[in-house]
């Protein structure tokens, strides 16, 4: 068993890092970290659980340990669940210490030589693994992309066989998205926020690094043009995006290869039976009926129509976020870098 833990753990993405990881079994939940006010005590009297899942008995007496390196010096690999502004730090220090991080924070994604990976999209680019280590790094890092970048990644990857370089999406996020405390109730009732800090930002630049080509020691960013428009919608969890795309093929063939795509990998404990499903009915995806698909793990397309135009869907604290994490770490097992 890989020895794990969770920087971060009482928040909403630590908490669904948890939930999937207390019963993995290939890794072994030892550790979680919090902030000082939190340390010593037992995770049951800290946390304040609050997904839709039963909390997990078996992690409630860990003690919580106070986010340092040295709280996890004698673990294999962490799962980084923390702010970017506290990320940055210490997940380079625990990384220089010979643990392996998966980061769900932006601190590291755009750094030449670690890897922004979705398993389904580019998992050579795992190779920059062994360009942190020639460069002295004794663990490492790697990082999924941002929750919204995930859902158009993946939609995207199975027509890589058409040719495009124009993409333009608009996003309807989910409150989730921001945190349990993160956007306050009178402000999305009755409402959608067409502004997320960065989100767009994000959205643009992390997915040319994702779609890029790995050519042994950098990424080489993909030819395309992203232009993204996010908003937040009064939705817990589940973002949904429009998707417009300068692609020539027929609706015929574009569904085709939605339809056929299957993962590049197979026998990862985490991985949907299908990594993307395409929907036939006109009023589908929807968030409320399709984000736990796959075990949260698929992402669903749907209104497939000429332009091309089409809907896609996937749970961002799941697909977009902790299940990213663990299921790069799951590959990352698979090849051996542990």
């Amino acid at each position: 068993m890989i020895k794990v833990g969770v920087l971060g753990a009482t928040g909403a993405v630590g908490q669904r890092f948890v939930q999937l990881l207390a019963d993995h079994p290939w890794f072994d939940l030892t550790v979680l970290t919090a902030s000082e006010r939190s340390a010593g005590k037992k995770y049951r009297e800290v946390v304040n659980w609050r997904l839709d899942v039963p909390f997990p008995e078996s992690t409630g007496n860990l003690t919580v340990s106070p986010t340092s390196v040295g709280a996890v010096k004698d673990l294999d690999l962490v799962f980084s669940a923390l702010p970017a502004e506290i990320a940055t730090g210490i997940e380079d220090e625990v990384s220089r210490a010979g643990i392996a991080v998966c980061s769900n924070a932006r601190s590291h994604r755009m750094e030449q030589d670690v890897p922004l990976v979705i398993p389904e999209v580019n998992p050579d680019h795992l190779g920059l693994i062994d360009i942190q280590r020639d460069k002295g790094r004794d663990g490492f890092i790697v990082t999924n992309p941002n929750c919204s970048t995930i859902m158009l990644c993946m939609a995207l990857v199975p027509l890589r066989r058409f040719a495009f370089r124009d993409i333009q999406v608009a996003t309807m996020q989910a409150v989730s998205g921001a945190g349990f405390e993160g956007v306050p109730a009178m402000a999305i009732y009755d409402n959608v926020i067409p502004y997320i800090g960065s989100e767009e930002e994000k959205m643009e630049s992390e997915s040319k690094k994702i779609l890029g080509t790995f050519s042994g020691d950098r990424i080489e960013d993909a030819p395309i043009d992203v232009s993204a428009s996010c908003h937040r919608v009064p939705v817990i969890d589940g973002h949904l995006l429009a998707v417009w795309a300068d692609i020539g093929a027929s609706v015929d063939e574009v569904k085709e290869a939605f339809r056929s795509f299957r993962a590049p990998f197979e026998g990862l404990p985490l991985q949907p039976d299908r990594s993307v499903e395409l929907m036939e009915q006109p009023d589908r995806p929807q968030s409320r009926l399709d984000r736990n698909r796959g075990r949260g793990m698929t992402v669903t397309i749907g209104r497939v129509r000429p332009g091309l135009r089409f809907i896609a869907l996937g749970h961002n604290t799941i697909r977009g976020a902790a299940g990213a994490s663990v299921l790069n770490a799951e590959l990352i097992h698979s090849k051996k870098y542990f």
